[in-house]
């Protein structure tokens, strides 16, 4: 296994700026941000540490060679938009960009990519499926042609009202990801697997290992701290961020020893990321630089 992190927590660094962090600091990978150029409302969301739009022979070779020169892999190229959106007009840039992606991943000799399946929020699973069927169909040929796995990140995106109630991203459970995989068979099509949403989910992180590892194409290292006495006041019906927190790894709920130990039995091999959503070290870039060089001496223990 390789130990990464996700570019989006150091949004104000060029490319260059934080592959030589990462080797600076011993990281072996960095999972890239991909979003169009410009500004994103959500948080983590519109960085864009390569320009997938602008992949002229002397960015791909510079890319190339940055991670000669500094030792750091990239991972993945990352972008995490909501495909499956009422607004159709707004689905078909969130498409299209994503193919665009998954061309720069084979392009940069890369070959993943990771991404939300999106969902639109107003309707159940089952009045989503025709829209999903529609939209990711022809992008998973795309992949398979261009040889990349496109790893889905387990976020339900549901945690403020402007998500409620279904959330944003279809790929939510187990039960889902086994339709989705009956519905498109690709062995390019999996998950970037992120335990700490099933937690706050109040499933079981360490089965899914067991169950789906061969379909294992990335995975995310995030911890998140449940507030039983915000839960014991609000209820489980509530917005989630009133009763759960995402924190580093090792400040919450997961047992990273167990984690490790269920990845090295099932095989897998691939990209491990730190993935910082963790707001009591969002003060500043320092604070942030921190937090990864905590996480990365934390589950170091785990990855030689």
């Amino acid at each position: 296994m390789k130990l990464g992190f996700v570019s989006a927590i150091l949004p104000e660094l060029s490319l260059r700026q934080v592959l030589e962090f990462a080797a600076e600091e011993g990281f072996d990978c960095v999972e890239v941000m991909c979003w169009p150029p410009g500004r994103a409302e959500r948080r983590y969301a519109g960085i864009t540490h390569i320009d997938v739009t602008k992949l002229t022979k002397n960015a791909i070779k510079e890319i190339q060679d940055l991670q000669q020169e500094t030792g750091v892999s990239i991972s993945a190229l990352g972008y995490y938009p909501n495909p499956l959106t009422p607004d159709k007009a707004e689905a078909k840039v969130y498409r299209e960009h994503i193919k665009k992606v998954i061309k720069a991943s084979a392009t940069l000799g890369i070959n993943t990519m990771t991404t939300f399946i999106g969902r639109d929020w107003t309707k159940s699973i089952d009045d989503n499926w025709s829209t999903f069927k529609q939209t990711w169909k022809p992008i998973i040929r795309q992949a398979e042609k261009l040889g990349v796995k496109i790893g889905i990140e387990n976020c339900p995106m549901l945690f403020t009202a402007d998500e409620w109630p279904g959330g944003k991203n279809l790929a939510i459970s187990p039960q889902v990801w086994r339709r989705m995989f009956k519905e498109i068979p690709s062995k390019n099509f999996g998950l970037n697997y992120d335990p700490s949403h099933l937690v706050w989910m109040h499933m079981d992180y360490l089965k899914p290992i067991r169950d789906f590892a061969p379909r294992f194409h990335h995975v995310h290292a995030k911890d998140v701290r449940l507030d039983q006495y915000r839960l014991d006041e609000v209820g489980i019906l509530a917005h989630p961020l009133e009763y759960h927190s995402p924190k580093l790894p090792g400040l919450g709920e997961v047992d990273w020893g167990k984690f490790f130990s269920h990845l090295t039995d099932a095989g897998y091999k691939g990209p491990v990321c730190v993935e910082v959503e963790d707001r009591a070290y969002e003060g500043s870039l320092k604070r942030r630089k921190e937090s990864l060089i905590q996480s990365l001496g934390f589950l170091r223990q785990f990855i030689t």
